[in-house]
């Protein structure tokens, strides 16, 4: 059977291409709560005590568990109890469905935790006048936390978690295509489900719109809400006086969904993926993923490994700083690139909510300069204009002269591989991250001077064009193509073909080389022609 490229499975084979938010996990912070002069001013100016002590901070978290226990009981919450082993979101998943019957937006369980957080330890000091007085720091402690799991007709399932001590730091927990399904049904859009996703639906292009909607308003109106709704810590009067919570993003996981409309060629693809970017695309980690636990004692030479086989989803993580772009097979019939943002500051963006458009923008360019990377490097080919180009000194338009990437010459190879991992077609290249690949590569120094000097090759021959204002570059589609097809041709072509006598070579090749040096010596024989060993 013939190997099935992304390009095969692309082009012609899609029935759906969807770009959408996923799971969004946010802070909620008190802006003006966040240094010792801020908490004494609150403390005094604000609640009217003459001295900030953290007593305070015991009396209003006294308050706010008093005020979820009577919340609880009223409206006939069930309360969890979590422990350290429970996944929550599994705990919770039957209290969500039964929420999520009624059709009524709703808490549908409150889950208490005591995890570690962020708060505010006062310190009491005497000052030389016999005054006692309190400084405030903040340090990581050991508190309650509540986790109001809720079911909203807007977004589905979420959560909403606040912690019972002083500045009471939030976190709040949706998800994108759970709020687009339920945009579609308001709109009329049929649609048929996907886990976490859409496998198929009567309207593209609206369903795209729809994805495309979501975003810092529509969240936070959904905070603002359930803020009102639920039992909270700060008043409505510390409201007015500007204490209250904003947002920012903690983790934003931004999609691309490719539903194929051939299944059956899904598994063929992942494998050919996964075998083209371990020498040429080289992510940091391939994880095989097992759909069951082992359980009870089992023997450790019961335990074997089958790279890619029935019953095992690949997954392929490309990491960068805090964050990572994933791409995985989804229920055997989507392919889901998914870039996963741990920290905006990764993608030089702030982290306040309003920041959102600006961040998924870039995620989403990540997610399709991964897939460019893939089709380029599954189905590469560098035409003759641009071979001879590269591999020959030539003058640019505006009179420069660009230097020659020879082929075969050993710096452009380690050059061309270094340019070939799929992380930095994503991320853009750097001076710094060149040369961290090139000293691998080499085996030896490879300074700043002569990193800029192939950037400066590179750019010439049109291979790499610069960020404006920055010092970053990206990959052209003639950079990808040259840096995928030397590697490529050298790698897995000329060097299994030059080294016959090595194992590297197929045993068919070499089989076949070995009956046409035969022919040839016989013909040399013939023309009474002798060997250069001779």
């Amino acid at each position: 059977m013939a190997t099935v490229t992304v390009n095969d499975v692309l082009e012609g084979h899609v029935a759906l291409d969807l770009e959408c938010l996923d799971r969004i996990y946010l802070n909620a912070y008190v802006p003006n709560l966040q240094v010792g002069g801020q908490v004494v001013s609150f403390l005094t100016a604000h609640l009217g005590y003459p001295i900030p002590s953290p007593a305070v901070f015991d009396k209003i978290g006294t308050g706010f568990r008093r005020a979820v226990a009577r919340f609880a009981e009223e409206e006939h919450i069930p309360v969890v109890r979590f422990t350290k082993t429970d996944r929550k979101i599994e705990t919770m998943r039957p209290y969500l469905a039964a929420q999520a019957r009624t059709g009524r937006s709703g808490v549908a369980a409150i889950g208490v935790a005591q995890e570690y957080a962020s708060v505010f330890t006062g310190t009491k000091k005497t000052g030389s006048n016999g005054v006692a007085w309190f400084s405030f720091t903040k340090a990581d402690r050991r508190v309650t936390c509540y986790y109001f799991y809720l079911w909203d007709t807007e977004f589905g399932p979420a959560f909403v978690k606040i912690c019972a001590y002083f500045p009471y730091p939030a976190k709040i927990w949706i998800n994108g295509h759970e709020w687009a399904k339920r945009q579609a049904l308001h709109a009329g859009i049929g649609f048929t489900e996907l886990s976490n996703g859409f496998a198929a639906t009567d309207d593209p292009a609206g369903l795209q719109g729809i994805c495309d909607r979501l975003g810092p308003e529509q969240i936070t109106a959904f905070a603002d809400h359930w803020f009102a709704v639920l039992p909270v810590p700060l008043t409505a009067t510390d409201q007015a006086a500007g204490y209250w919570w904003e947002l920012s993003m903690r983790q934003i996981e931004v999609s691309r969904t490719i539903v194929f409309a051939a299944p059956r060629h899904a598994r063929g693809f992942f494998e050919a993926l996964v075998a083209d970017n371990l020498d040429i695309g080289r992510p940091e980690q391939v994880e095989l993923i097992f759909g069951r636990r082992t359980r009870g004692a089992i023997p450790p030479a019961a335990f074997k490994t089958k790279v890619v086989t029935r019953g095992v989803d690949v997954t392929v993580n490309a990491f960068y700083k805090h964050s990572r772009i994933k791409q995985y097979l989804k229920d055997g019939r989507a392919l889901r690139v998914e870039t996963v943002i741990n920290d905006p500051y990764d993608l030089s963006c702030q982290r306040r909510l309003h920041n959102l458009p600006d961040l998924q923008a870039k995620a989403r360019a990540a997610n399709r300069r991964l897939l460019d990377t893939e089709r380029v490097g599954q189905g590469c080919v560098l035409a003759s204009p641009a071979f001879e180009r590269i591999a020959h000194p030539t003058t640019t338009v505006d009179g420069r002269r660009a230097p020659a990437l020879r082929f075969g010459d050993p710096r452009v190879q380690a050059l061309a591989g270094a340019l070939s991992v799929n992380l930095l077609a994503v991320t853009g290249i750097t001076n710094k991250s060149l040369r961290a690949l090139m000293t691998g590569l080499l085996g030896e120094p490879y300074p700043m001077n002569r990193a800029s000097y192939d950037l400066t090759r590179l750019r010439r021959n049109g291979l790499i064009t610069r960020v404006q204002r920055r010092n970053l570059y990206r990959l052209t589609d003639d950079g990808l193509a040259f840096a995928i097809f030397y590697t490529k041709v050298h790698d897995r072509v000329l060097r299994p073909l030059i080294a016959t006598d090595r194992p590297q070579a197929p045993p068919p090749v070499r089989a076949a080389l070995r009956t046409l040096a035969t022919h040839i010596d016989t013909r040399l024989a013939q023309a009474r022609l002798p060997s250069a060993a001779a």
